[in-house]
């Protein structure tokens, strides 16, 4: 049985959308604490406008200031050429493009067609050539758009095909704004790798309607091995109406360790980081593991 591969994304994903700025010291304290966990990546910033995600504005100070640890990939979100040079200079492990599986929320959220985007991406490449830098394109309502509704998964593959063929390396397919159902999930699973076999597919997903941790199960029973997560479960889309926060790590973790599945995680680090989060950020979070404590706990009879 392969180990699984966690990708933890609150550092970006989550705290972007958070009401009050983090301050960058602590954004590094968290980094470091979950490099300790054992994941195999942390989205640990993205390197975009600060007029755009003002929250993330101290994305190069955040990178410089971390301990990398070689056992875990430091990966940044990346929306454009001006992006891609930034992460470039910081040394980053890999990059992460984002685009849209339907045509109306790649305009809400991205300003340009789909095919823009792939033109876009085309540029990126082309400046990233050499670097040795991985390159991943998260691919957004891949399971559900709240424009358009369903997207046809004829379309999706589509939109597969042709990024694979521009040249990226590995596909994240993203359960936007929790449409998904674990059907679903294993068709889509299953088609990809059947398709393309030698592709890393990752697949991220937010539990808006409660079948976050669901849905990861159906991937996994369809041969996937790579999912991201974000700690206590923080995050959401600003441009995906109701989309609120991602499949929660801890709450991944767990369940897949209970299965005996290996994700290579030290949980009750997790657990301990998870617990600093609604200091850090100001508010209670969603992960249940946290407030209950695992499954093993025991407790004296009254």
């Amino acid at each position: 049985m392969k180990q699984l591969q966690i990708n933890e994304v609150a550092p970006r994903d989550g705290l972007q959308i958070e009401a009050v700025f983090v301050p960058t010291e602590q954004k590094i304290q968290l980094i470091n604490a979950l490099l300790a966990t054992g994941l195999a990546r942390i989205e640990a910033t993205s390197f975009t406008s600060p007029k755009a995600i003002p929250n993330l504005r101290d994305a190069e100070e955040v990178l410089r200031g971390i301990t990398r640890r070689p056992e875990t990939r430091i990966t940044v979100l990346v929306p454009n050429e001006k992006g891609c040079e930034r992460a470039l200079s910081c040394g980053v492990d890999e990059i992460n493009l984002v685009m849209s599986a339907s045509e109306s929320h790649s305009r809400v959220n991205l300003r340009m067609t789909p095919e823009q985007s792939l033109e876009k991406f085309a540029n990126i490449l082309q400046i990233a050539s050499g670097s040795g830098v991985f390159i991943n394109a998260s691919l957004s309502t891949a399971f559900g758009c709240p424009f358009e509704g369903d997207i046809p998964m004829d379309q999706v593959l589509r939109r597969v095909d042709q990024l694979i063929n521009l040249g990226i390396q590995g596909i994240t397919l993203c359960d936007t704004t929790g449409m998904a159902n674990p059907a679903q999930v294993g068709n889509l699973c299953e088609a990809v790798l059947q398709r393309w076999p030698d592709t890393p597919f990752t697949l991220h997903f937010h539990n808006t309607r409660g079948m976050g941790l669901a849905n990861a199960l159906a991937a996994w029973q369809a041969g996937i091995i790579r999912f991201d997560a974000s700690l206590g479960g923080l995050g959401g889309c600003p441009y995906a109406p109701g989309a609120t926060g991602n499949v929660c790590t801890e709450d991944l973790v767990h369940m897949f360790e209970q299965m005996g599945v290996n994700t290579g995680v030290d949980l009750d680090r997790l657990l301990s980081v998870a617990a600093t989060l609604p200091d850090l950020v100001g508010h209670d979070t969603p992960g249940q593991v946290v407030r209950a404590g695992k499954a093993d706990r025991r407790y004296a009879m009254p």
